[in-house]
């Protein structure tokens, strides 16, 4: 039965990739509906780097985590190297959590 699911679930997968190619001069948008389309992607992408960065399992991660966050934020927005931008929020993580920020 599982090999069955997967095989399923593969072959949905394809055809749904190999169809985009097929329809994408068939299918027009609305200029309003693409707009909207990729807001919502960056929204999504937002949330989830949101989540992902100040929660530790399933509650908030601590003030300390969220500052280390957004001066990772800071940094990479000035376009230090990336090295520089984990660092910067590691030891500024780490920083706030030996002086007692939870």
């Amino acid at each position: 039965m599982p090999v069955a699911a997967v095989l399923i679930l593969a072959a949905g997968t394809f055809a749904i990739r190999f169809a985009g190619p097929l329809l994408r001069d068939r299918v027009t948008l609305p200029e309003k509906v693409n707009e909207l389309m990729t807001a919502s992607a960056t929204v999504l992408l937002l949330a989830l780097v949101a989540v992902s960065a100040l929660t530790n399992g399933k509650q908030f991660g601590g003030w300390a985590l969220a500052i280390g966050v957004l001066v990772g934020g800071l940094a990479a927005w000035r376009k230090l190297p990336f090295v520089a931008v984990i660092v910067l929020a590691a030891a500024t993580t780490a920083g706030l959590r030996l002086l007692g920020v939870a």
